[in-house]
């Protein structure tokens, strides 16, 4: 089994219980276990082309044996179980859920690029992922450094 760590959002509906409805769909995957979960955040909407509300978003830990393209369909089927609509780029979601890294993977094809080409950019991903990676190392990537110089005054702790 290898890791791998997701980073989830919403800001349509009840953000809170979307976020809880998604790590469930998660843990019950086949050959997949749920490790650490960070907190959660709310943070505000990132490049989107139009008024939105807040997100909440937090990152998981998974153990899977689902190979990368598998693991991503099952995040787009839990995404489209849950009613994600695709109207246009960056518009409100009821959930996303981003692979930004599996351990020992790297990858750059149509299909899927690894680790996600701009985690270091995203407060919103690094945030949370410094609770599952205090030392802000994560599989061999050094992201405190990159957290370090990114504006964290819009992100706050959810409860």
């Amino acid at each position: 089994m290898r890791k791998a760590i997701l980073c989830l959002g919403t800001n349509i509906g009840n953000r809170l219980e979307n976020l809880k409805g998604a790590i469930e769909a998660l843990s019950l995957l086949i050959d997949t276990e749920l490790v650490k979960a960070s907190a959660i955040y709310e943070t505000e909407p990132f490049e989107t082309p139009d008024e939105q509300q807040n997100f909440y978003n937090c990152c998981v830990m998974i153990e899977t044996e689902l190979s990368p393209e598998m693991l991503m369909g099952a995040c787009l089927g839990i995404e489209a179980k849950m009613g994600r609509l695709r109207p246009y780029k960056n518009s409100p979601r009821i959930i996303d859920i981003d692979i930004i890294l599996i351990e020992n993977e790297t990858r750059n094809d149509e299909a899927l690029t690894l680790p996600h080409p701009r985690f270091l950019e995203r407060v919103f991903v690094m945030v949370p992922l410094l609770d599952i990676f205090p030392n802000g190392n994560a599989f061999g990537i050094d992201f405190k450094k990159s957290l370090s110089s990114l504006d964290t005054s819009g992100i706050n702790k959810v409860g």
